[in-house]
């Protein structure tokens, strides 16, 4: 028989169907189950297999090996005997709906930028790789055309040529076929190669919302939503949306525009507070002493373009030779040093040793982060050095 002639390939709708144990065989994983016939989908393509039970056994796992359907079961079944098997109808029609999904996202860009689906992988949401660039304002143009399809309710039909018919149709697929092969037709969108389980009619697909589309390679790696999964993400999108309106009193189609001014704000009042606690910083270089060999000061939460200035006055101001700055930040401690003098590069990488740190630089300044608490910090800084006082 045919993989083509299975169950889960004739209907894919098909919850639940009586079949008979060919052979049960203990494994490491479970008990390894051949039926007669099944409903259950092995693993591939990019298509999660199905779950579920025969009998009451529960199925978690279905795999194909050798052109054979095996299902790995929690319990051993009878050889001989006829089970009822029931799959997870949810786990199924997900995956129809995203599978149809990304069929139609596919198609429409290979029909529209003649780009090739080169890797496919099926979570809760949908990952696809392609062999050429997409823009943002491109993806969205193929969103805005998958839902037309969606919403025109094409029939999807399953095709099988043979091998005359194949010869002259044109159909995406990742490699040359021969024999029998299964074709996947969505009227103005798709004609694809593919055994894995789809919706009988577009519209069941309900909606495609993509995420995402990051430079992969040398192409494309979009993500995207569809179906229930989709409705899932979009609710919950929504519900932060919400949220963040309330908190800003701005209209939900708003917050955008409300937190750019907000970060705009942030921004300037960061910049207008960094400028005032560089103004404490300045009036106390009078307290500091002058003609140290390491003039090493404590900060807390200072940005770098401040500390840099604070350090170039520290050794315009005679304080140092060498001056630095230990800064503690929420998650440790990071450092700096400058001198116009003495080389630092060599030291980068004795204080990263010594205080289990990272970092470099340059023979006039090098920068990292380290661990420790601030009274190690110092002893171990200063040892680094060597010298306390400019000689």
């Amino acid at each position: 028989m045919s993989n083509f002639d299975l169950k889960y390939y004739r209907d894919s709708y098909l919850t639940e169907y009586a079949s008979q144990v060919l052979s049960c065989e203990k494994q490491d994983k479970g008990y390894a189950v051949v039926l007669s016939d099944t409903i259950f989908y092995p693993e591939g393509g990019g298509q999660k297999c199905d779950t579920g039970y025969l009998d009451d056994v529960r199925v978690f796992d279905v795999q194909e090996k050798n052109d054979v359907v095996i299902h790995y079961c929690e319990e051993a079944l009878e050889v001989g005997k006829n089970v009822l098997g029931k799959i997870d109808w949810q786990r199924r029609f997900d995956n129809m709906q995203n599978h149809t999904g990304e069929h139609i996202v596919s198609g429409l860009i290979h029909k529209n930028f003649g780009y090739e689906n080169v890797g496919f992988h099926m979570g809760d949401a949908v990952q696809i790789d392609f062999n050429g660039p997409l823009n943002w304002q491109q993806v969205m143009q193929i969103e805005e055309e998958a839902n037309r399809v969606i919403q025109s309710n094409y029939p999807i039909r399953q095709l099988f040529p043979d091998s005359e018919e194949l010869e002259s149709m044109s159909y995406r697929s990742k490699k040359a076929l021969k024999g029998v092969v299964r074709l996947v037709e969505i009227p103005n969108a798709d004609l694809c190669a593919c055994c894995g389980t789809h919706v009988r009619f577009t519209g069941e697909v309900s909606v495609i919302k993509i995420l995402s589309a990051e430079k992969h390679k040398n192409g494309t790696r979009l993500v995207m939503y569809s179906g229930r999964k989709c409705h899932e993400y979009l609710a919950q999108v929504y519900e932060q949306a919400r949220s963040v309106s309330e908190t800003l009193s701005a209209p939900v189609l708003n917050i955008g525009e409300y937190v750019s001014k907000l970060n705009e704000r942030n921004g300037e009042l960061t910049s207008q507070l960094n400028q005032l606690r560089m103004e404490v910083l300045m009036e106390g270089l009078k307290d500091i002493e002058d003609g140290q060999y390491l003039c090493l000061q404590f900060l807390k939460d200072y940005d770098r373009n401040s500390i840099t200035r604070y350090l170039d006055s520290l050794i315009k101001n005679g304080k140092g030779v060498i001056a630095g700055v230990i800064n503690e930040k929420a998650n440790g401690y990071e450092y700096m040093f400058i001198s116009d003098t003495v080389k630092l590069r060599e030291y980068a990488g004795k204080i990263n040793e010594a205080l289990d740190g990272r970092g470099g630089g340059k023979d006039n300044v090098i920068q990292g982060s380290i661990r420790g608490d601030r009274k190690t910090i110092e002893e171990k800084v200063r040892e680094v050095f060597g010298r306390n006082d400019y000689e």
